[in-house]
């Protein structure tokens, strides 16, 4: 009783935050030209006074729409798009339904440089400094796809070693003898441009050799557990991420289940699914992040617990009317 109570106030304070449905610009049809065209917002921001970025939209569904749809338009990843829309049908969501559109987020906890992947969030951060004002900070934030719980991507800090065009996919023996077993393809490499070539586009080959940032030839795989360790991104995001990056750019895989920020002096908790079990406590994660943030004071109880019951991956504010996160 006491969860479902808590679960309903975290939707609840959810709701709230919404007013009406905004006239959410979407393209007469969904292609790869519309998806190409669409708008990937840079935020400008002073870190650490501020950390969270976005704001929390809404979207009225059409005939023919299906979540994946509007979660590529709005650059979510389907575990976004999901999770903050519980119940509803992502292929045949009701013609007129109103979905949350989750474009709001806390930054992870780093040093705001560089490119930092918060695992469990399924979301890649693009961090460097303005060229204007070396006090201000410019991100932008990418879903993405990584990999499936038998693969997961790994953890650490490591830098871009190289960037590559059409990335001809040299298959490790491993993976080969999963294509064999699965479909009996017994091929050992990939040309780059084929359209089967999971590495899509553009790759940033890492430090790590046998990770790399890369696009994907199955875009509704962004936001799911679905790669052999490294980080995809939709075609038309890691073309734009590809044009941003320099080798020797510093990359951080981080695994963040609870993040806390501050805006606009008030305190904001996102909670996401501990995706490989990693955290042995929610609560326990969120009152470290809280009191190394110097938070936990400013912070009342009952909002704290209902944001923990609902990790729908949109920040929640849960400082109490009236006083700020100094």
């Amino acid at each position: 009783m006491v969860a479902a109570t808590l679960l309903v106030a975290g939707c609840a304070a959810l709701r709230a935050r919404l007013g009406a449905p905004g006239a959410e610009h979407a393209p007469a049809a969904w292609d790869e030209a519309a998806f190409a065209r669409k708008a990937i917002p840079t935020h400008r921001l002073r870190v650490p006074d501020e950390t969270v970025i976005g704001a929390v939209r809404r979207y009225r569904i059409r005939a023919g729409d299906t979540l994946l749809d509007v979660a590529r338009w709005f650059d979510l990843g389907y575990n976004e798009i999901v999770d903050a829309n519980p119940g509803l049908d992502p292929w045949v969501p009701p013609v007129g339904t109103e979905v949350v559109v989750p474009t709001e987020w806390v930054l992870p906890c780093c040093t705001y440089q560089g490119i930092v992947v918060n695992i469990p969030e399924l979301r890649l951060y693009y961090f460097r400094p303005a060229p204007d004002d070396p006090r201000t900070t410019l991100v932008t934030t990418y879903p993405v796809g990584l990999g499936r719980d038998d693969r997961r991507t790994p953890r650490g800090k490591f830098r871009v070693r190289s960037k590559q065009v059409n990335p001809t996919w040299y298959i490790p023996e491993s993976i080969r003898r999963e294509h064999i077993a699965e479909r009996g393809d017994a091929r050992r490499a990939i040309p780059g441009g084929a359209p089967d070539n999971p590495l899509g586009g553009y790759r940033l080959q890492l430090t790590h050799r046998l990770y790399g940032i890369h696009g994907t030839d199955v875009p509704w795989g962004i936001g799911m557990q679905a790669t052999h360790g490294c980080v995809r991104l939709y075609p038309e995001d890691i073309e734009r991420l590809f044009r941003l990056v320099e080798v020797g750019t510093p990359v951080e895989f981080t695994y963040q289940p609870v993040k806390v920020g501050r805006r606009d002096g008030a305190a904001y908790v996102e909670v996401e699914r501990d995706i490989y079990r990693y955290t042995r406590s929610l609560a326990g994660a969120a009152r470290t992040a809280l009191a190394r943030e110097k938070l936990a004071s400013r912070v009342d109880r009952r909002l704290l617990d209902a944001a923990l019951a609902s990790p729908t991956g949109v920040p929640l504010r849960v400082s109490p009317d009236g006083r700020r996160a100094l």
